[in-house]
């Protein structure tokens, strides 16, 4: 785990593990507009969590790309489910633009509900095909560019070795440092 102090005291955590396990405020599902939660990191959340998330986040749809929306979280850990599409159709192959438009739509969402700490994914690297390096830099920038005081804790989560060193290189790039060790009671939350 590493991790990186960004402007309004927030903290951007990389870690390697299981985003379904985090104890979070929020975690984000990479979503398609039409909220069903198949494959990837959405199907993931709805095996451990359970298809109620997917239930509640399906009254919502369609959600266009570059917005978001909240459901609760089922059986997980975290406390709630920000579906941020990064595609209209599930499967679909995506600009990094869509990456970027979901990444700002779910840190938003975060914002507007208070949360402090919210864990993502590398949007659009699964399924949409996107590089993990190209996606956690566009990610981190966003990240550092935040106007609001909220999401506190900020965790890019991995899933694998190879996948962590991506996000690692991706980081580093936006950010122009190699990170720190991460304070002890970040250890809690990952």
């Amino acid at each position: 785990m590493k991790c990186w102090s960004l402007p309004k005291g927030r903290l951007l955590a990389v870690v390697k593990g299981d985003i379904t396990a985090l104890k979070v405020d929020a975690i984000v599902n990479p979503a398609n507009s039409l909220m069903l939660m198949g494959g990837g990191v959405a199907g993931a959340i709805k095996r451990v969590g359970g298809e109620e998330i997917e239930r509640e986040a399906m009254k919502y749809a369609p959600v266009p790309v570059g917005e978001a929306v909240v459901t609760r979280a089922g059986r997980l850990p975290a406390k709630a489910v920000i579906h941020a599409p990064t595609m209209e159709k599930p499967a679909m192959r995506i600009p990094l633009n869509n990456a970027v438009k979901a990444s700002q739509a779910a840190l938003k969402a975060a914002a507007e509900r208070g949360f402090e700490s919210i864990a993502l994914p590398a949007m659009g690297a699964g399924v949409g095909g996107l590089s993990i390096r190209d996606v956690a830099r566009e990610m981190a920038k966003i990240a550092s560019s935040l106007e609001s005081e909220k999401p506190r804790v900020i965790v890019f989560v991995a899933r694998g070795d190879e996948a962590y060193n991506e996000m690692l290189m991706g980081v580093r790039e936006a950010l122009g440092s190699e990170g720190a060790e991460c304070p002890g009671e970040l250890r809690g939350l990952v």
